[in-house]
């Protein structure tokens, strides 16, 4: 539980014991703040002239404001503040949907070179089978030679079925396996 405290202080040449839950330090600052009020109203000519009680109830008048200033500062600054911790927190949402996203791409993406792997081992493992991969390649090799010797004119004349598989399969440089 806080302790109370009593503390003196002077407020325009007067001594006050004033009494709460603050710390002795904060209670002087606020005795602090009610002089300079009042030495900065002493200053002007006007406030001099008025009754105890208007010179009273503008000090007061001022510090209300100052008050409202403040509260109005702080309340400006607590939605600002508000703002950035909704932003950070939509960033540090994002930034784990975007994680997550990026594990699942890099497990299929695993996943899918596993299978790559497997697959380009079965290729081997058919051409081998097969015996004949080497072969099928010199084949085609072959069949490029004596094409080039052919003039355009046969090339472009109209082809069977067979034909114009292998021209095809010659022109796209791909091979059948």
């Amino acid at each position: 539980m806080a302790v109370k405290h009593d503390t003196e202080v002077v407020i325009n040449g007067k001594v006050f014991t004033l009494s709460g839950y603050e710390s002795e330090e904060y209670l002087q600052r606020v005795a602090a703040y009610i002089n300079s009020k009042i030495s900065e109203y002493n200053k002007i000519e006007s406030f001099s002239r008025q009754s105890i009680d208007v010179q009273n109830t503008l000090l007061q008048l001022n510090i209300a404001d100052d008050y409202f200033k403040v509260r109005e500062k702080y309340d400006s600054l607590k939605e600002a503040s508000e703002a950035k911790d909704k932003e950070l927190y939509d960033v540090k949402h994002d930034l784990i949907t975007n994680q997550i996203k990026m594990k699942n791409l890099e497990e299929a993406l695993q996943k899918l070179r596993i299978e790559n792997n497997e697959n380009q081992k079965k290729i081997v493992k058919l051409e081998t089978e097969l015996g004949f991969s080497g072969e099928v390649e010199e084949y085609y090799d072959d069949v490029e030679e004596v094409s080039e010797g052919i003039p355009d004119i046969v090339r472009e004349a109209p082809k069977s079925e067979g034909q114009s598989a292998v021209s095809s399969r010659r022109k796209t440089g791909k091979r059948k396996h």
